[in-house]
């Protein structure tokens, strides 16, 4: 026994040896990364011990991005070109529901220059997700509030783009053949008069409609009681959430059935306290907290279309031809964040429509009508 413990730490202070002698070793730095974790920026650093100040100027810029505060409202889609000629972030403060799954993607016509994508919360010291050279980046939050993406191409990037940042329900909707618009009822609402609030949404549809699991799970109770009469519990895995279908007019799954996403589990009805009522399911999601507001968890989108987009300039160095003002985001509901006189010069960074996303040349990154810049020919 403890001749194995002698050739366990023997092996162990050769490893620790060979690391330091030669660290730029692939294998040995792969055995060191296992121990360390190292960060996807990290790892890239090290493309760059022989010219640190180039790395250092590439972090630096991502520093400075994270007190950006440019703002967009999804779907929001950007197309551009990144330049070798600036050390190019760009970041976006967007604001997500528990329940939507976020999706940020970004598309270049060179597939050989990398881009670094994060998703950061209120702790802007630690990604709560980060992806390199991957074209998508999918983020479910944990609870709803502000998040930042940030997207930066590797350093000397040269290469037309496209970013698309938007949203998509977690679950798929819990009535066939029926969607948005039917949910008739919402959260929070008003009952009996204010002695309670609608802990659900209202999916209205024929009596008879087939009511479908929202997600893989399995059931845990089906029956008749209380105010939702005939209904049906999915749990969302072993600790998951639990998501109540109320006021069946017939159950169609057995109590500890394994169910996929889109298997039948009833029928749409009236039962319970919606006997007065018209045909429609009740559904509902529940926490370790209590009820959550189930509309994000459903609510379908779109993606948005990127040939529906255009950037129109050559030249990504601009002046604006008349006192304008700059907004916090591409419209003008957005807030003014500052003011910039005629002939003053701008960064273009991307396009929006008829908005452009601008540096200035203090630094501050903005949304500026394309109506009030000009390319410097």
């Amino acid at each position: 026994m403890k001749s194995r413990i002698y050739i366990y730490i023997a092996g162990t202070l050769l490893l620790i040896f060979l690391v330091l002698q030669c660290s730029g070793c692939s294998g040995i730095q792969k055995v060191t990364d296992t121990i360390t974790n190292p960060t996807a920026r990290e790892i890239y650093k090290r493309e760059f011990r022989d010219n640190e100040q180039v790395y250092n100027n590439w972090q630096a810029a991502y520093q400075t991005a994270l007190t950006d505060s440019t703002t967009v409202s999804l779907p929001y889609v950007e197309k551009g070109k990144f330049s070798t000629d600036i050390n190019e972030v760009y970041t976006y403060d967007i604001t997500l529901e528990e329940g939507e799954v976020l999706i940020a993607e970004v598309i270049k016509d060179s597939s050989t220059q990398r881009v670094f994508i994060e998703v950061l919360g209120s702790d802007t010291t630690k990604p709560e997700k980060a992806e390199i050279n991957r074209t998508q980046i999918k983020y479910i939050p944990d609870a709803t509030g502000t998040y930042k993406v940030i997207i930066q191409p590797e350093i000397a990037a040269d290469t037309p783009f496209t970013i698309s940042i938007y949203k998509r329900p977690q679950y798929s909707f819990p009535v066939a053949g029926k969607g948005n618009a039917d949910v008739g009822s919402f959260w929070g609402m008003e009952r009996d008069g204010g002695k309670r609030r609608h802990e659900g949404i209202d999916i209205f549809a024929k009596k008879g409609t087939p009511v479908v699991a929202a997600t893989d799970g399995f059931i845990t109770y089906t029956g008749e009681r209380g105010l939702g009469g005939k209904q049906v519990w999915l749990r969302d895995g072993m600790f998951g959430k639990s998501l109540y279908y109320a006021h069946l007019d017939s159950i169609a799954v057995q109590g500890s059935a394994t169910v996929k996403t889109g298997d039948t589990l009833g029928f749409v009805g009236n039962t319970g306290n919606a006997r007065f009522t018209p045909p429609h399911l009740h559904f509902g999601i529940y926490t370790g907290r209590g009820a959550v507001n189930p509309l994000p968890f459903v609510f379908k989108t779109n993606k948005p279309e990127a040939s529906g987009f255009t950037f129109n300039y050559t030249a990504l160095q601009l002046k604006t031809k008349a006192t304008a003002n700059l907004r916090q985001g591409p419209s003008t509901s957005f807030n003014t964040i500052g003011q910039l006189t005629a002939n003053d010069t701008i960064q273009l960074l991307g396009q929006h429509h008829d908005w452009l996303h601008i540096i200035t040349r203090n630094g501050k990154k903005a949304f500026l009508h394309k109506s009030l810049a000009r390319e410097i020919k």
